[in-house]
Formats: C-alpha cells, structure tokens, sequence
C-alpha cells in the first residue's frame, strides 16, 4: 500500500475520524510524493497517524475517501463494494421484480463508492463518473456487472462526458463499453417508460422519484393535474394509472414532450386526457387560464454552489407561489428541490414564503425525499439531496 501520502493540518483531522468522506483541499498541510489526478493518496493526521485512503482530485474537494481501513484497492476490493449495493437492492425486491427493472444500483458516498453511480435499465447498466480516479477503473467496472449479473447484462454504457471534472486532461466521450441495450423500454411499478440514455439527461431518467410518482398516482382520482418540467412524463404517466381526468405535461424540451406523449401511449390506448405543452414553465404558469386539482413543481437544481443560493431560494419562492395560485380550493401542491446546497429547511422556508405570499391557508401533508435505493451515508448528510413537500391549499 504504497500509496503518496496527504497529511492534513493539526485540527483537521475531526472530519476522516467522523467518517466524513470529503477531504477539502484547506485541510491538507502537504503532500509527499508525486500526484496526478484521479490517483489513490494515503490521508494520515500531522502525527503521521493512518487516516483512509481516497482519490486525489484537483479542486475544493482534494480526496474522495474510499476506504478508513488501509486495504489494498483492487479488483476485488471493488468487486466486494458493488456487490454489497446489488445485495441491498435484492433486499429492497428491486432485483428480479416482475414489476420493476430500473433502479440505481450504486449511489456514489450513499454505497461507499464516491465519484461513480450505476443505474440499471433492464438489462443495460450507464455508468456516470464524478472523479478520475473512478473513471480510470471503468473496465474493472464492466468486468465486476458481468461476474454480478451473467446473461443479465446486455450492455454497459459510459455517460461521463460531462460529469468528468473540466480541469482534468482526460477526454471522456459517452459511448458502450460493452455489448448493444436489447430494449430501451423499462418498467417501473408495471408502467413502461422508453429511456434515452444516451440523450437524455442524468443517465437518462430520474429514478429517485420512483416512490414520489407512486404517491401522486394515489391522489390523482377525478382531478385535473399539472405536471411542470416534466421531462419525459413520469408523473404523468402515474396520474394517468391514477385516473386524473386531465393531465397537462409542460417542459421547455420539445424532445422531452415528444418522449412524453410516446410514453404516454406506450400505457394507454386512448390519450385523450393528456396534453403536453413544449413551452417555459414560468411562461406556462404565467399564461395558464385553467386551474388545477394538483401541480407538480420538479424543477431542475435552481442552485449548483452555495453562491447562488440566495438567488436559488427567491426562484423556489417565486414559482411555488405561482402554483399555489393556480390551484382550485381542496387542491395540492407536489413540490421539490433536488438541490444539493438547498437544506430541507431552506426550502421549506421558500414555499412558506410563497404560501404567505398568497394569502391561502397551506397544510403540509407529507415531507418526501429520495427513495432507497438512493441511500444516504449517514456520516454524509449532504447526500440527501432530494427534499419534497406535498401540501394541502384550501
């Protein structure tokens, strides 16, 4: 284990010994050895005393820790992290369900695995990497699915290009690494979704709101629903399944309506309740003459860096305040942040204020969060990143 050796400032030792998996390139007093981006460093306290052992990166954040015991990182030491997050999923009953073949099945810090995530479209699994030092053992990767899932797996496909840190000399390109998908059509809770994976965003669909699109399908009976920034139509696949009498699909994406309004008909012989809206949401919102029985607001990350928080908060404000205005008395509000720097109190604080704003009487009914097979590590609360609120607008 003769790995270059990080040693960090007198103090900044607490976070490591609290499992925190971060090391901020502040704490770090010097480094010995030569070290390149992506490489494993030893991280040891100024007494010289054994740390963990992490990925060196350029930047705020200089280790991703990937061990607090000094094991050697090989092919088995990753083979024994990835089937640790398959287990778990098999005893979640994601694995082998005849009602479900899409799920994450490695959630970076959430499995211990810091700078990859591994999502799992029946039977082709996209790898996303966050770091060099996990996109340089993609093949030992692509090795491990294979040993895990056998004549499962039909394809494995890189969608890195761009999650690999700019500063970095390694160009990544999305591409297969193994094999050709046999279908891009999946299921989740028995509703079938075509994902494109290779386009689309993310790794091509957002699996965390599996649960979330499971609960609107509960309060969707006899009401006229709203679906802002749709994407390719998930919620309103389920509010369909749910039996809304009417679905509006509005996203800024013509290729995400088109998607939309195909899954959409991949569900349901008559469409006819479903129309989809290729247009901004603010505009949509904005425009609208119609009032509806439930919105949901699933916007992207209004706030990347916490410089832009205060700017982020005011946008949450503003548009749940349009919403709420635009729901009939009885009716209710799906609304979320996937902000990683928004905390769950932030943005409970903005659709307060948008509430108030209004003047209406606002009940929360339920605090919702990513599913999980999104696991949160608990030495690592920022991994919560998914906050929901469904509240009740008399």
């Amino acid at each position: 284990m003769d790995y270059p050796k990080v040693i960090l400032k007198s103090g900044k030792d607490q976070s490591p010994r609290r499992y925190h998996p971060w090391i901020f390139s502040g704490a770090i007093k010097k480094i010995i050895g030569n070290v390149n981006e992506g490489d494993l460093v030893k991280v040891t306290d100024n007494k010289d005393e054994f740390l963990a052992i992490g990925h060196y990166q350029i930047g705020s954040i200089a280790v991703r820790i990937i061990s607090f015991e000094p094991v050697d990182i090989n092919f088995d030491f990753w083979k024994t992290k990835i089937k640790n997050a398959y287990n778990l999923r098999k005893s979640l009953n994601l694995i082998n369900n005849e009602n479900n073949n899409v799920y994450r099945l490695v959630h970076a810090e959430g499995d211990g695995l810091p700078g990859l995530i591994i999502d799992f479209y029946n039977g082709t699994a996209v790898l996303q990497m966050h770091s060099i030092g996990m996109y340089q053992n993609k093949e030992s990767f692509v090795k491990i699915l294979q040993e895990i899932y056998g004549d499962q797996l039909h394809a494995v496909y890189n969608k890195s290009e761009s999650t690999i840190p700019y500063k970095s000399d390694i160009e990544a390109k999305n591409e297969y690494l193994l094999g050709k998908p046999e279908s891009m059509v999946v299921l989740e809770y028995g509703n079938k979704f075509k994902i494109n994976w290779e386009e689309g965003q993310k790794t091509g669909f957002f699996i965390d709101q599996r649960e979330n699109r499971k609960l609107v399908q509960e309060y969707s009976k006899d009401r006229a629903v709203l679906n802002v920034f749709g994407y390719t139509g998930g919620f309103s696949v389920y509010a369909m399944k749910g039996g809304a009498t009417l679905i509006h699909s509005v996203d800024s994406s013509a290729k995400a309506i088109d998607l939309t309004n195909e899954n959409i008909a991949l569900n349901f012989e008559s469409t006819n309740r479903h129309e989809a809206f290729a247009v901004d949401a603010f505009e949509f919102l904005e425009k609208a003459d119609q009032k509806y029985d439930l919105i949901i607001l699933d916007p992207p990350a209004f706030a990347k860096h916490h410089n832009v928080l205060h700017n982020a908060l005011q946008g949450y404000k503003r548009l749940n305040a349009k919403a709420i205005e635009k729901i009939k008395p009885g009716g209710l509000l799906f609304t979320f942040s996937c902000s990683q720097v928004v905390s769950r109190e932030n943005f409970r604080k903005s659709v307060f204020a948008a509430a108030a704003n209004t003047g209406r009487n606002v009940r929360i009914l339920h605090q919702l969060t990513q599913p999980s097979d999104h696991p949160v590590n608990i030495y690592h609360p920022e991994g919560e990143y998914l906050k929901g609120l469904v509240v009740y607008i008399e």
